[in-house]
């Protein structure tokens, strides 16, 4: 589980010095528009594209402060088509910007306005000052908000604005690609000699152009304009290293089935600051390694200073909590089970935690780090070996294995060892058990925290394995109604879905949800779960029904598979530049005695079948059979992977698109003459 391994997906990218001979600038400029530039033609727009992004260029760049620093300045220019009235959404803009303290990011420069052809000529319609609102979103993070005017079908909206930064840390980032279609989306970085930054750039379409070059900078920085006393000027000299991305043509990326998130694929490019060196001067390493920062966590007051100290406020509670266990095993399970049940956790996600971990104990509730941190303590404090493991949910995106960049860990949880096995505890959510992680944690590179170091450790969802069986039974009733039983054993993670929605929603609606699936007239009754509240043991859903027939029909088309089977291809595009994530490996199997209505006969039966996916790598089987007094069936869907590449993509949607069509297929009876 801790050997190394070469990622997946390398995102870390040498951007050589490459040009192209077609056109290498965009031709708009702020302000200047004509009735032409209404008219627009590309490839890149499908059919159901909202708004199109005519042009989006971005340009950051360091200039000397009066503060005695350097300070980021970074500059935005974007015009948008909007296509029709979905399009609107297009003219609501959000502004992110950074605080820490007193200091705090500014905006800028702020200028906009819609466009709209009226009888031949443009109208414009400007954005006024006091339509910029602000509004906090966190403690280190606000945003600024405006909605351009005058928008409607047709429009065209263009806006521009500058963000000065002293947090040399947040040099702005780059989405190339977004929810609408870009014809031209451009970014330059010119970087001073001093600043060493690491490029991370992903996503699966070329660039247009990738330019690298250098050229001469000065810069003027002021020391102690801010002090009484005298200040002082300083000139700096040196080679300004300038990138310049440019992409074009960009087709909207949608958010498809089975994906953990759309921000994982995205065009665009993300800077850390990896170190300084100003002339005669020693390297400031900024970034560092992973060793390093899993001590700096270990001693921070916000992660896991406490996990090193004696803690004897625990002592007493410790003694009642594991009072009746024999072993270290004992020990582990009870005070899991103590954490899981006294706990209420704040929030689904969590890095860091804002109080000391006996606060935590005395309020009962916390966050996901603080929960699982305090388990950890508390392992700890019993002499067991437990550590903390930070790791990034599949809707939070993929984390970076070489670079220690906490940003993209957003959840925390405990892994436990007792004689030669691990255990991987997470008490925040009450759905789990002993050993058990939500799927949702299995997005591939994690780590586990030390005091001096940190190990890498993979949680694939290759390696999960679902299993399911639904078994239905249809019979005559003595009054000649259809009627019917069915029970649904799923496996594990898809009874901590059904554990979770009968918690939010109730039961009652659970059940109705079910029986609304159904194309035909059903009465649904004797419902039940069982072991809904037992944690880590799967439940069993049951009821029984009664089909209401028209025994008035000549014909009765009936689908045997009841409410186990795709209704439609989740696979819709015909093209994905993107893996395809199922959440786990899964054997379905569904199996059915169907009587046959009493006065009918069976006239058409859907063919047998078996087809396997990629030789190994799946298989469908559609087994139908008539029997002395009815039919039997047994259908079963199996995927041995979680995880497919674009290039499986088209194979996959076949194989998908059988499926459909097979279980869609329709049993005939007729009526006895």
């Amino acid at each position: 589980m801790y050997l190394s391994r070469i990622p997946a997906l390398v995102i870390f990218l040498f951007l050589f010095s490459t040009y192209t001979t077609a056109q290498d600038k965009s031709n708009i400029k702020f302000g200047k528009i004509s009735a032409a530039d209404f008219e627009i033609k590309s490839t890149s727009i499908d059919s159901s594209a909202d708004a199109v992004v005519i042009s989006d260029i971005g340009q950051s760049e360091f200039e000397g402060n009066n503060k005695g620093y350097f300070s980021l300045k970074f500059k935005r220019h974007t015009r948008i088509k909007i296509l029709n009235k979905n399009g609107a959404d297009a003219a609501n803009v959000n502004i992110y910007l950074y605080n820490n303290g007193n200091l705090e990011e500014k905006l800028d420069n702020v200028k906009g306005y819609t466009y709209n052809l009226e009888n031949g000529k443009i109208v414009e319609t400007k954005l006024q000052s006091e339509s910029v609102f602000k509004d906090k979103l966190s403690k280190k993070w606000s945003t600024r908000k405006f909605t351009m005017p005058a928008v409607k079908e047709g429009s065209i909206i263009e806006y521009s604005y500058t963000i000065v930064s002293d947090f040399l840390f947040n040099l702005q980032p780059w989405e190339f690609q977004g929810k609408y279609p870009k014809l031209w989306s451009e970014y330059e970085v010119s970087i001073p000699e001093y600043f060493r930054y690491v490029f991370l750039s992903q996503g699966y379409s070329g660039f247009h152009i990738n330019k690298a070059s250098q050229e001469n900078g000065k810069w003027t920085i002021v020391l102690g304009a801010n002090s009484t006393e005298r200040s002082e000027t300083i000139s700096l000299d040196g080679t300004i290293n300038v990138n310049r991305w440019v992409m074009k043509d960009l087709p909207a990326l949608k958010e498809e089935a089975y994906t953990s998130t759309v921000n994982n694929h995205i065009a665009k490019i993300q800077f850390q600051l990896a170190s300084i060196k100003f002339p005669n001067s020693l390297v400031q390493n900024i970034l560092g390694d992973w060793n390093k920062t899993a001590e700096d966590l270990m001693k921070g007051e916000d992660f896991g200073i406490d996990l090193n100290r004696a803690n004897n406020w625990l002592d007493d509670e410790m003694r009642a909590i594991t009072a009746n266990a024999k072993d270290n095993l004992g020990k582990a399970k009870a005070i899991y089970t103590y954490v899981k049940d006294n706990f209420t956790s704040t929030s689904n996600s969590g890095l860091l935690i804002g109080d000391n971990l006996k606060t935590v104990f005395k309020r009962k509730n916390g966050n996901v780090a603080e929960i699982n941190l305090l388990l950890t303590a508390m392992l700890r404090h019993e002499k067991i070996d437990a550590r903390p493991v930070i790791l990034s949910t599949k809707d939070h995106g993929y984390t970076n294995e070489i670079y220690p960049i906490l940003d993209k860990f957003n959840y925390v949880v405990c892994m436990v060892n007792v004689g030669d096995k691990s255990y991987f505890l997470d008490a925040a959510n009450t759905s789990l058990g002993f050993g058990l992680l939500h799927w949702k944690c299995y997005n591939g590179h994690a780590r586990i925290i030390e005091e001096k170091q940190t190990l890498p450790v993979y949680f694939e969802p290759d390696s999960l394995r679902e299993s399911k069986l639904t078994s239905v039974f249809v019979t005559n009733s003595e009054k000649g109604e259809w009627v019917g039983s069915l029970t649904s054993n799923p496996g594990t993670y898809e009874s901590i879905s059904i554990k979770e929605n009968v918690k939010e929603k109730g039961l009652d609606a659970f059940f109705n949800k079910i029986k609304s699936a159904y194309n035909f007239d059903i009465k649904i009754s004797n419902t039940g779960i069982d072991s809904l509240k037992k944690d880590a043991t799967p439940v069993s859903v049951h009821y029984e029904f009664d089909m209401n027939l028209n025994k008035d029909e000549e014909i009765i088309y009936f689908n045997p598979l009841m409410e186990e089977l795709y209704k439609e291809n989740p696979f819709k595009s015909a093209d994905r530049k993107y893996p395809v994530e199922l959440p786990y490996a899964f054997d379905k199997i569904y199996v059915a005695n169907i009587e046959t209505p009493e006065g009918y006969e069976i006239d058409e039966l859907p063919k047998s079948v078996r087809v396997n996916f990629n030789d190994d790598e799946g298989m469908f089987e559609y087994l139908i059979a008539k029997t002395e007094d009815g039919l039997q069936i047994r259908c079963r869907v199996k995927m041995n992977r979680a995880s497919f590449s674009p290039e499986d993509y088209s194979s996959l949607r076949e194989f998908y698109g059988f499926v459909v069509q097979k279980q869609n297929e329709l049993v005939v009876y007729k009526k006895k003459k």
